[in-house]
């Protein structure tokens, strides 16, 4: 499992936009790991899946109401991991009103979540190899926060324990 002081693994996310803005094409477009946190802060969060009860309800919406306080924490970016595809990921952004806000990124097949060594067994509730439910902050691709839930929990990746983390480094 990662660990504080890890390089975040280099993989590709898969991201969706609607609307082209700088740096976010329309529709699926590959974001490299690596080359999208050199040299910036990312606050990084990820949970099992999309439009998921907890994740729709508390964890997104938490990031998306504090996204000036991160940035006021000199935080560039927040991002939203799943293991979902890019277009399910776009329209789970456009649902949860994340535009400028929270990149919403998929890991359609759980490449990053195996990475991070931080996947979870849904397959007997017939939801295949997902992502723990985790925050962390990245520093120019290093990790120097790690939240990790235990199963079934929401008790510490939500975004007031990474914001506070965030404060402090």
């Amino acid at each position: 499992m990662i660990q504080v002081g890890d390089t975040l693994p280099a993989t590709t996310l898969m991201e969706f936009n609607a609307v082209e803005t700088e740096g976010c094409p329309i529709g699926p477009a590959a974001v490299s790991t690596a080359a999208a946190t050199a040299g910036k802060t990312i606050a990084l969060f990820a949970l099992p899946g999309a439009f998921t009860p907890t994740c729709s309800a508390k964890h997104v919406p938490g990031y998306v109401e504090s996204a000036d306080a991160f940035k006021a924490a000199g935080v560039d970016e927040i991002w939203c991991v799943s293991v979902n595809d890019a277009f399910v990921m776009g329209a789970w952004a456009k649902d949860q009103a994340t535009a400028g806000k929270v990149r919403m990124l998929g890991d359609g097949s759980a490449d990053f979540a195996k990475a991070t060594g931080l996947t979870l067994d849904l397959t007997a509730r017939g939801m295949g190899l997902r992502s723990n439910r985790y925050s962390m902050l990245v520093k120019n691709g290093v990790v120097t926060s790690l939240n990790v839930e235990a199963p079934g929990k929401f008790e510490v990746s939500d975004a007031a324990t990474l914001l506070a983390q965030a404060r402090q480094a």
